[in-house]
């Protein structure tokens, strides 16, 4: 058994560490809230750039933009991977990591090769050590992301589509569902018509648009892409001003980065609660190896004081 000094040594390391855990928690709860606000906050303005999105899928406009192209055979995609900056956030990115890396094996036994724009320091790193084809990168976008900071490496991926060097691009986050449940999520960005063909070779039984995790055939909210939502009635179309093809190029790219922010600002929510659970969780395992150390140091101390105690009557019963 240890002794009592080294024990009381060990408690207080452990107290100090419990104090560290327990102030990084409150601190992610104060940053949670502030997150989710963010989160909410920027639901709506994406919500309404897909209804916009989904009425122009259904039009006819005589300009045909690139990102509503027809369809065409996939051979490379593209992943803009969005993680955190920092760790200590359990098995957020891990999660994350482990979800993309099975679909890229499934593309990779197909002839589909990947190649990747990072956001978030771990990501980046990730990607360095798996030996991806990393096309662009950005990191330290901090609690409060800007929609500015992300252009450059949405526009990398993007431009990449449009020149034919990648068949389509996805964004690949965490979804905030609630305090304890963050999902790995990945959702198509373009093209925007999505095709039965493509969503095949991308992953068998599994939609182009959003995928959590594991498999699914369940269509996403905004299945309205597929070709089975095309109006089979009147041709019809909008007036734009000045002209189709300004509108197109200014809305399209609008949704593309209004989606990939989206998905950072949820990702940075999750963060912010996968943090909160993991220093709770901490903070909650050393108290519990606190209580066992002081049991153990209690045993100890009164083994020392019973022996000290043998020790002086045997002296006295000597003398």
């Amino acid at each position: 058994m240890a002794g009592a000094k080294e024990i009381r040594s060990k408690i207080a390391s452990i107290k100090s560490t419990q104090k560290i855990t327990r102030a990084m928690e409150m601190v992610a709860t104060s940053k949670m809230r502030r997150a989710q606000e963010r989160m909410l906050a920027t639901r709506p303005y994406s919500e309404k750039m897909r209804q916009v999105i989904r009425h122009l899928a259904k039009a006819s406009p005589e300009y045909r933009h690139s990102y509503l192209a027809v369809e065409r055979e996939v051979r490379r995609v593209g992943y803009i991977v969005v993680s955190s900056d920092r760790g200590l956030c359990g098995g957020l990115n891990s999660n994350l990591f482990r979800m993309l890396l099975g679909r890229i094996r499934e593309q990779t036994d197909e002839g589909i090769d990947p190649v990747f724009c990072t956001i978030g320091t771990k990501a980046l790193a990730f990607f360095r050590r798996f030996g991806g084809d990393v096309r662009a990168e950005v990191t330290q976008l901090g609690d409060r992301p800007r929609i500015e900071d992300l252009i450059g490496t949405v526009k990398v991926m993007l431009d990449a589509f449009e020149r034919g060097d990648v068949d389509a691009v996805f964004v690949v986050y965490n979804e905030f569902e609630n305090m304890m449940t963050q999902r790995p999520t990945v959702r198509q960005l373009v093209p925007l018509t999505a095709h039965r063909r493509a969503a095949v070779k991308i992953g068998e039984g599994q939609h182009p648009g959003v995928v959590a995790g594991e498999r699914t055939t369940s269509p996403p909210p905004d299945a309205q892409q597929a070709p089975e939502d095309t109006p089979k009635g009147p041709i019809w179309d909008y007036i734009y001003e000045p002209d189709s093809r300004t509108v197109l190029d200014t809305l399209l790219s609008r949704y593309i980065e209004s989606l990939v922010y989206q998905a950072v600002v949820e990702n940075g929510a999750c963060e912010m609660a996968a943090r909160r659970v993991a220093m709770k969780a901490a903070t909650d395992n050393a108290g519990t190896l606190i209580d066992e150390l002081q049991l153990v140091y209690n045993k100890a101390r009164q083994a020392a004081i019973t022996q000290e105690i043998s020790e002086i009557v045997s002296g006295a019963a000597a003398v």
